[in-house]
């Protein structure tokens, strides 16, 4: 497995942002080649986002709702359906009219993960949800209880298979990457943790500041602010570039330990019905790459601990095919697959 998200496809997305890459992503010119576009939107939009409101991905989706609010005329309404690893608020999408008036603002554990980790889904994400952007790579950190004996990540995996059975790691959900990334150093470290998964990180964060459970991966957004109170002791930072807002903290990468379910990271994306039009498509993405520029949507980006991307259509498309083994693989070697 190779890290998933490049600085040359984040290099690429800030490119498109900044209008260098417009003939590549097909937009204008298309809808140039189309004639007159389509009445859209005509109603209001509604934002479906499969994880419990306050997370890193619900505020990235109300940021980008209340731009593109200002910019189509018409409300945008944010609607949190969170269970199921993110299955049921995706399938409520693929279900609905492919019309462009119901998106999607999910991780890659709904749109990519999750048909490589049970054995059943309600949906097929190759051939039911329309990719419209990656709105940014997502990048997590590890965090540890204070009391647990590691400054290090060599430390902490000396420390877990010193332990055997005797601790627990969270998650924002069963197929999320903190879940996988969980039951892969379980397994590799054959310390038969005890994974225990929750509705959104904000509760996860709770347990693990009240000793409930010794470690969990999360995003910046959620554990900076007790990294920097001293109730939480950050070990590293997932991918190979350290994030910008916790600039000191070292990825687990350049720690030494170069595995590669350590070294990748999912993102957070936008996607649609299948079947919904193109020129549809490429008005919605026109919007989101001029709102991307917008100095209060990077901050907010950033402040969660993301990296900007809002690349094409087709360049989601090209980096979606070029993950799947990725996930796949550590699905695999997590040993994580379900019914």
């Amino acid at each position: 497995m190779s890290n998933q998200v490049t600085r040359r496809d984040i290099l690429q997305g800030l490119a498109a942002i900044g209008g260098t890459s417009l003939l590549a992503t097909g937009g204008t010119s298309a809808l140039a080649q189309a004639g007159k576009p389509a009445a859209w939107p005509t109603k209001p939009i509604r934002v479906v986002v499969p994880f419990n409101a306050g997370g890193a991905t619900d505020i990235i989706a109300r940021t980008i709702g209340e731009a593109l609010a200002k910019r189509v005329g018409q409300p945008v309404v944010i609607d949190n359906r969170a269970g199921a690893a993110g299955i049921l608020g995706t399938d409520a999408v693929v279900k609905a009219p492919a019309d462009g008036h119901t998106l999607l603002v999910s991780l890659s554990t709904s749109m990519l993960i999750n048909q490589f980790l049970y054995t059943k889904l309600p949906y097929n994400p190759q051939k039911d949800i329309a990719l419209v952007t990656q709105i940014a790579a997502a990048p997590v950190t590890l965090v540890v209880h204070p009391s647990v004996p590691a400054n290090n990540m060599k430390e902490l995996l000396a420390y877990v298979k010193a332990n055997k059975g005797k601790l627990s790691y969270g998650s924002w959900g069963v197929g999320s990457y903190a879940h996988l990334a969980g039951a892969y150093m379980s397994k590799t470290m054959d310390a038969d943790m005890t994974h225990a998964a929750y509705k959104g990180e904000a509760p996860m964060i709770q347990e693990l500041i009240g000793g409930q459970l010794q470690m969990c991966f999360s995003s910046a957004l959620n554990t900076k602010p007790f990294i920097d109170s001293g109730k939480l002791k950050a070990i590293g930072v997932t991918g190979k570039e350290r994030m910008e807002i916790l600039p000191k903290l070292p990825t687990i990468h350049e720690q030494g330990v170069t595995d590669d379910a350590y070294a990748i990271y999912g993102w957070v994306a936008m996607g649609a019905p299948a079947g919904v039009p193109k020129e549809i498509v490429d008005q919605l993405y026109g919007h989101l790459r001029e709102i991307a520029k917008d100095p209060k949507v990077l901050e907010r980006t950033v402040g969660a601990g993301f990296m900007p991307l809002m690349n094409s259509p087709q360049a989601f498309r090209e980096n979606y095919q070029r993950d799947m083994p990725i996930w796949k693989a550590l699905v695999e070697e997590a040993g994580a697959k379900l019914d």
